[in-house]
């Protein structure tokens, strides 16, 4: 009996641990949408095995409104360091706990973004944050995307 009672005591101890660890995130999307200025405009996709593509539509690489030149597809592979900074923030962030919408839609001048998260398991999580406000920690995200388009190599491809 007291064998048993520490090999279930050891099962209990095991499950708990495994279920404790970092998502397994197939992939992170996230998509920085217009809004009446300069606001970039672009969208990242982000593989679990840290290849990217970055399609840069508009204002990502100058705000000069007759260029285009630069913008375009590109694609790269996320350094290992960058990537587990990535998922750090997600994993901060308890995805699931969080809201789908955030944002004070009366205001009609903000840029909105999309994050879109798929799981190994084949659940996703989608939230929209007009104004990029939502809470304190998609911020600090938003900002790490931002960060992402000029301290990677990309390859432009279109």
């Amino acid at each position: 009996m007291k064998y048993l009672f520490s090999l279930l005591v050891l099962t209990l101890l095991l499950n708990c641990s495994t279920n404790r660890g970092p998502a397994e995130y197939a992939t992170i999307q996230y998509e920085a949408g217009a809004c009446f200025g300069f606001c970039p405009i672009f969208k990242m996709t982000i593989n679990k095995d840290r290849t990217a593509v970055f399609e840069a539509e508009r204002f990502n690489f100058s705000r000069d409104t007759q260029s285009q030149e630069s913008e375009g597809t590109f694609k790269g592979k996320i350094g290992q360091q960058k990537y587990d900074e990535l998922t750090a923030l997600l994993n901060a962030l308890q995805l699931k706990n969080l809201k789908e919408d955030y944002g004070n839609k009366n205001v009609t001048d903000l840029p909105t973004s999309y994050l879109t998260i798929s799981y190994q398991d084949g659940s996703f999580k989608k939230i929209q944050d007009y104004g990029k406000h939502g809470t304190p920690e998609l911020v600090k995200l938003y900002q790490f995307f931002e960060e992402l388009k000029t301290n990677q190599t990309w390859t432009k491809i279109d």
